[in-house]
Order: structure tokens, then C-alpha cells, then sequence
């Protein structure tokens, strides 16, 4: 079971290196990964489990993020809707790549957060409002699916991991609560 003490945080180099790619199919223990990655979010998620198991609450969650530098994200965003109990989007991705994406950009009105950044970051993090990734499941079979608003900010965050990228590289140091026309912000 993956808890907060196997997540590095910011400084350590594999948070700045491009991730390899998964062969197809992934290997058991890459399964395995994949399936502990997604139980820590649900796990984050769950007021009870998170207190007990000491989790910050999640919605991504990148292998690198774990010190393994592989192309793997696992993400779980719950309804807003509190009687809905069937999450918006929940996947473990293997290979995951944005095939296109929207001229519109979006961001978060409260910025974002970081499983391995223990501190706030104010500002706006700027990011297509609309994608369509692909990506491969645990069986090596490929899907493509079209994401819009906070489920792809979402994937767009666990994907710059896979790159090297977090989140405040994108922050206007100079003005981080700068926009520019046209930029959707998400409540």
C-alpha cells in the first residue's frame, strides 16, 4: 500500500526527468503499480481511510512522484456531485499523450497542489481547457478519450510529470495571478 512517506517531494531529481515508456503489455508489477497508485487516490478521498492513513487528499498520482521514472499515471476525480458516487474520470494510464487539445486555455480559481510539493504555490496555472489523450490500460489495450475543464487539468498535471514539469513552471512569477483574455476559470 502506497502511503505519503513513498511520495518524494520537490527538489528530488526524478521530479525533473522525462519518464520511460511502459512496454506494452505492462509487466505484472507495473500492473501491480498501476493498481496501488489507484487505491491510494480513492484511499486520499475517503475522509476516514485518509485520516487513519495520514494521505493529503488526491485526484493524480505519477510514477515519478514514487521515484520510479516511468510513463504511468493513475487519476480519480470524484463527482462534485455528493449523491453521485461513480467518479467523473478514473484510470490508470500507461503512455499516456495528449493527441490535441483546444485553442482555449483554463485554469483553477485556487491554483493547484502537488502530492510532492508541501507547500502553497499561489498563482495561475494556465492549461488547455480541452483534451483528447491516449493512452494504454493494464491489458495494453488503447484508448482515447476526450477530457474537458478539471478532468483535464487533471491529466494535463499528471502528464507534465511524466515530463519532467510541475505545476508552478507554468506560475507568472513576475504576476502569477495574471490572465490573459479568454482564459476559462474553473471554480
Amino acid at each position: 500500500m502506497i502511503t505519503m512517506d513513498d511520495i518524494i517531494r520537490e527538489g528530488n531529481p526524478t521530479l525533473r526527468e522525462v519518464a520511460k515508456e511502459v512496454s506494452l503489455p505492462p509487466t505484472e508489477e507495473e500492473v501491480k503499480l498501476g493498481r496501488e497508485m489507484l487505491e491510494f487516490l480513492k484511499n486520499s478521498q475517503d475522509p476516514v481511510k485518509a485520516e487513519e492513513l495520514q494521505l493529503r487528499g488526491g485526484v493524480g498520482l505519477a510514477a515519478p512522484q514514487l521515484d520510479i521514472s516511468k510513463r504511468i499515471a493513475a487519476v480519480h476525480v470524484p463527482d462534485s456531485d455528493p449523491e453521485k458516487t461513480e467518479p467523473v474520470f478514473s484510470a490508470v494510464m500507461y503512455n499516456p499523450k495528449i493527441v490535441s487539445h483546444s485553442v482555449q486555455d483554463a485554469c483553477l480559481a485556487e491554483g493547484e497542489g502537488c502530492l510532492s510539493v508541501d507547500r502553497e504555490v499561489p498563482g495561475y496555472v494556465v492549461r488547455h481547457a480541452r483534451v483528447t489523450v491516449s493512452y494504454y490500460d493494464e491489458n495494453g489495450e488503447k484508448h482515447k478519450v476526450r477530457l474537458k475543464n478539471y478532468e483535464a487539468i487533471v491529466v494535463q498535471h499528471e502528464i507534465d510529470h511524466l515530463n519532467g514539469v510541475m505545476f508552478y513552471d507554468y506560475i507568472n512569477e513576475k504576476n502569477p495571478f495574471s490572465l490573459e483574455k479568454g482564459v476559462l476559470v474553473i471554480e
